[in-house]
């Protein structure tokens, strides 16, 4: 199944998404440096308790548009207003909004701005207050970005590939399903370009920071988090800082599970997601 086969110009630029199965919706945020891809193992599960999932690729990433002008904004800033534009192309007033990594930082920007066009809101291992870049990759920008962004082809991939197995606990099991595919969006003539333009440039922590005074505001809907024990991007003690900030928000710690959790532990997240949404559905 093509998870976003389909494409929409929004705000200009050229978006990949994809709309599966019927029922309540239920919008998809991916993060850094994914693409919609990674929902592939918990989607079904949506789909099968009777969900509508409307998901798509950010400006910058996966299958969408890699802009060459540098003006357009790729950051978590910058990728709300093309949240927006889906929303009003998919007809959608309000919906349950689940976001991974940097897309949590577009999520909060966009239910603190817009609090009634959310039913709920679930998290999964995402950037908050200062939490990012992680320690690994600040390292790796201190050290200097001109030698990656140079760096041959090959090198590139070698070197993200390790980085790439930093995101999971079973790493045997990335290596067999889906590492090639996560490589292939950031490596090549334009992947690697874009990477660095529309990824790396902006991890800065100033676009969660900005909202982070605001995030008691986020209780005002049903608020769920989700979380790897063994993140090593975003490790534990953010979720429990994140929690205390949600009045009366859930937080679910996931045993031998890393950044990519959806990866490590698809089936107990399926499970989380769809209990938490029916008990928040309508009627």
């Amino acid at each position: 199944m093509h998870l976003v086969n389909q494409h929409a110009l929004i705000n200009g630029t050229r978006i990949s998404h994809g709309i599966h199965g019927d029922g309540e919706p239920v919008v998809l945020i991916h993060g850094t440096p994914s693409s919609s891809y990674i929902w592939r193992k918990v989607m079904p599960s949506l789909l099968a308790a009777g969900y509508k999932v409307h998901l798509f690729d950010l400006l910058g990433y996966g299958l969408s548009e890699r802009p060459q002008d540098p003006s357009i904004d790729t950051s978590v800033t910058g990728q709300v207003p093309i949240l927006e534009g889906l929303l009003k192309l998919w007809g959608l007033n309000t919906s349950h909004i689940i976001a991974h990594d940097i897309g949590g930082a577009v999520a909060q920007r966009f239910s603190i701005q817009s609090p009634e066009r959310v039913k709920t809101l679930t998290m999964l291992d995402v950037v908050s207050f200062d939490s990012w870049p992680s320690k690994r990759t600040h390292e790796q920008m201190q050290s200097g970005l001109e030698k990656l962004i140079k760096a041959s082809d090959v090198a590139h991939r070698e070197h993200f590939r390790e980085w790439l197995y930093s995101t999971v606990e079973n790493k045997e099991q990335l290596a067999k399903t889906s590492m090639e595919t996560y490589l292939d969006f950031i490596c090549g003539p334009v992947g690697q370009a874009s990477f660095f333009q529309h990824q790396v440039m902006h991890y800065d922590p100033k676009h969660t920071a900005e909202v982070a005074p605001r995030y008691a505001e986020l209780g005002q809907n049903p608020v769920q988090l989700i979380w790897g024990a063994d993140d090593a991007w975003q490790v534990e003690a953010w979720a429990h800082k994140l929690q205390a900030a949600i009045p009366g928000s859930e937080l679910n710690i996931l045993e031998d599970c890393g950044h990519f959790s959806m990866e490590d532990q698809p089936e107990k997240i399926s499970d989380l997601l769809v209990d938490f949404l029916d008990r928040h559905k309508d009627g």
